[in-house]
């Protein structure tokens, strides 16, 4: 295959994964060291569907208005979205931070707007407390604001999903390290990935449009599985690749359902 996917990283995962990680300079005192991650991973996910939902954010509000009444509203929402998930909140991270006064019960209100999908994200880091312990230390407007810099745009028009799941990575990556784990437990370059999409493609027929399934018992932050249909679509793009994995590590739930994001 004579595909230059490996050397198109599109943006510098360990440089962008740096500055998201330098929010901890907001953190120290209220948070210890080790403790870094509980902010930042939750922070980086909710960010990244921020900027996923940005363009589309009014057509949603606009579309909740016009079907909240109906028993069934998730295919309005996601159809307008565009994405399996959406949010139905009037907040946006630009509004919630011209209302510092009321942060905390206006970023509560953002991200109850989240579909249920979503909804199990948040609760698998227990961001809930996190929150309130960021409330009582008067970071949480600090972090938001420093999120929805220019510098912390996570949006899919300069990152890709590939890369985003590496910055997620490298940041689980860090967050490991405070604890003392191995970090390469948590990292598979990408010229090896690409390799063993290339080997387990070598035979498979992908001249006809149809459909085909991949999956992944140890997905991890997915990357095994976004490099694969990136590398099916390089050769078939009307082919329709469908994603399923499991993984038991909960640092990395949050990326595992949503191949698009």
């Amino acid at each position: 295959m004579n595909l230059n996917t490996i050397s198109n990283i599109g943006v510098n995962i360990q440089e962008k994964a740096t500055v998201i990680w330098n929010v901890a300079d907001m953190l120290r005192g209220p948070f210890k060291p080790h403790e870094y991650g509980l902010v930042i991973l939750p922070m980086t996910v909710v960010k990244r569907f921020n900027d996923c939902l940005m363009p589309t954010h009014n057509k949603v509000q606009e579309t909740y208005q016009d079907i909240k009444h109906l028993a069934v509203t998730d295919i309005f929402l996601t159809k307008a979205s565009g994405y399996q998930f959406y949010n139905i909140s009037k907040f946006t991270f630009d509004s919630l931070l011209a209302d510092p006064q009321n942060i905390e019960a206006n970023f509560r209100d953002y991200l109850a707007g989240f579909s249920s999908n979503v909804q199990d994200i948040l609760a698998k880091f227990d961001f809930d407390s996190i929150i309130k312990r960021m409330v009582e230390s008067n970071t949480l407007y600090l972090v938001i604001r420093e999120f929805n810099s220019p510098k912390g745009y996570l949006g899919p028009d300069k990152i890709s999903a590939v890369d985003c799941g590496y910055i997620f990575e490298d940041l689980v990556k860090r967050f490991s390290e405070s604890y003392g784990e191995e970090a390469g437990a948590h990292f598979t370059s990408r010229d090896i990935i690409y390799l063993m999409t290339d080997i387990l493609l070598n035979e498979a027929d992908l001249a006809t449009d149809g459909s085909i399934t991949v999956y992944d018992m140890t997905m991890g932050t997915s990357q095994m599985l976004s490099c694969m249909e990136e590398r099916i679509h390089a050769i078939n793009k009307d082919i329709e690749v469908t994603c399923f994995g499991q993984e038991f590590n909960r640092s990395y739930k949050p990326i595992k359902s949503y191949k698009k994001i």
